[in-house]
């Protein structure tokens, strides 16, 4: 709605959604079509173009990123009387915008506007909050992969407010949970049971910032201690967001693709 100029080339979230593409999984589908081996590479070349140029089109002008639009902030729709739960606004979000600059780093378009946006709305504690995922863990794990391929120095006091935190929210099996209970009350962030999506997210982050610390090794062994003989996670706990205070989602691939995302990486 709000950029009507630019040219279609994301993608949805679900293969039934034909309107709806949203930022978020258009930057995970480019970096993975990034490492398919195609027959015909021009073919994929062209869908990564289409996909950038639709990301890059749907900046926001306070130079972040929201799900599924770009300047839906307008907080008065809030008020009128037939919403009857959840959000009817789409603002910039740090996981979505960390998403959108660690993509455009990778195909060699970094953009300063967002790593700046997603240095802004670090938390005084140095995590960051979720807005699709649950919570701060997930904020923080899309955060500083982003930030450290845009160019921050892993060193600097930025990532290393992040690793801190994660390292003093890392549970004493050696994972990392957080319960949804977080978005309504602050002491439940960073606090929950652990599971293999939200251990996996912590791992992503702080693989990313160059650790190769205990906790980062604690945290793979309490992965392959919980990986069920058939390849598979447990993960009853809802660690998907659809509306920060209303209701939540078990995404079943949750517990499969992160694990294996940070593993293949702690493993390299």
């Amino acid at each position: 709605m709000r950029r009507p100029y630019v040219a279609p080339g994301g993608w949805a979230f679900e293969f039934a959604n034909a309107n709806y593409p949203d930022v978020d999984d258009t930057a995970e589908v480019v970096l993975a079509l990034r490492a398919v081996d195609h027959p015909d590479p021009a073919r994929v070349q062209r869908a990564i173009d289409r996909g950038v140029a639709w990301v890059e089109g749907m900046q926001s002008a306070d130079d972040g990123w929201g799900a599924f639009d770009a300047d839906n902030c307008r907080a008065l729709v809030r008020d009128l009387p037939f919403c009857d739960f959840g959000e009817v606004i789409d603002p910039p979000s740090a996981d979505v915008t960390a998403h959108a600059v660690e993509m455009l780093a990778a195909v060699g378009r970094p953009t300063r506007g967002g790593a700046e946006w997603l240095l802004a709305a670090q938390e005084a504690d140095g995590s960051w909050f979720g807005r699709w995922g649950v919570n701060h863990v997930y904020g923080t794990g899309a955060a500083v992969p982003a930030l450290v391929a845009a160019g921050i120095d892993p060193s600097g006091e930025r990532i290393r407010r992040a690793v801190r935190w994660l390292e003093d929210h890392q549970n004493a099996d050696g994972g990392w949970g957080e319960d949804c209970r977080s978005y309504d009350d602050p002491a439940w962030i960073g606090r929950g049971a652990s599971t293999a999506s939200q251990t996996a997210w912590a791992l992503l982050a702080l693989r990313a910032a160059g650790e190769d610390s205990l906790a980062v090794r604690r945290g793979v062994r309490w992965l392959v201690d919980t990986q069920r003989p058939d390849g598979t996670w447990d993960e009853p706990q809802f660690t998907g967001t659809g509306f920060p205070g209303h209701f939540y989602i078990n995404y079943h691939l949750y517990r499969l693709v992160f694990p294996l995302m940070a593993l293949g990486r702690c493993a390299r």
